[in-house]
């Protein structure tokens, strides 16, 4: 385990823009990026600058939580928060645009999708041009910045629920439990059955699934 799995997230970054009297802050973040089939997906978390309860102490980044303590944590944070926006960019577009567009789209998406407007942005690593606010790319955002992983929790969630749905229109490829990422279970269904239509064949193992590789 290394120092960086034991961070706590804190408000350091939020307490620099709420004392500039900057009131509405999203915390942003993608889950899927890596992933070889189903969508990218980003949320948009705006907190209330008094946040309270004991699930706050049990945040992290959604890596190092289970699937009931993501669910759980979810939960609460949609409960909290001031506003929550999702967005959702399919592999179909994931293939068109490249994935560093298309997850910067998710994140525009999720932004939109929020019932207030923010006034500043937290974003993990990411600038986001296409998105005119103010903002600022915060590294192992989702390991430090308590918006940002509150945001990579209920993107988490949210795109593992369309992946178990995925599971039963895809049958096969045991998505409901790899996600969609590469193991080694997935790459053997891969060859054996080759793609599924939410499979990105833009990304190398799809590429040599279907037999055709520029390489």
């Amino acid at each position: 385990m290394t120092a960086k799995d034991n961070a706590v997230p804190g408000f350091d970054e939020e307490k620099i823009l709420w004392e500039k009297g900057i009131r509405l802050v999203a915390g942003i973040d993608e889950v899927g990026r890596g992933a070889l089939a189903g969508p990218v997906a980003a949320a948009a978390v705006i907190l209330p600058r008094e946040v309270d309860g004991s699930w706050c102490s049990d945040i992290r980044d959604s890596k190092l939580l289970t699937p009931k303590e993501r669910g759980y944590l979810s939960a609460k944070i949609c409960e909290n928060a001031i506003s929550i926006g999702i967005g959702v960019i399919p592999s179909q577009r994931i293939d068109k645009y490249g994935i560093a567009r298309a997850t910067r789209l998710a994140m525009k998406m999720a932004i939109e999708k929020l019932d207030v407007k923010p006034d500043s942005l937290l974003i993990d690593y990411f600038g986001l041009p296409e998105v005119n606010l103010p903002q600022k790319g915060v590294l192992d955002g989702d390991t430090l910045c308590f918006s940002i992983a509150c945001a990579s929790i209920v993107a988490k969630v949210a795109r593992d629920r369309l992946m178990v749905r995925f599971d039963r229109t895809y049958p096969g490829y045991n998505l409901a439990v790899n996600k969609g990422y590469g193991t080694g279970e997935h790459l053997e269904c891969l060859r054996r059955l080759g793609p599924s239509a939410i499979h990105r064949a833009s990304f190398q193992p799809v590429r040599e699934a279907i037999g055709y590789d520029e390489a």
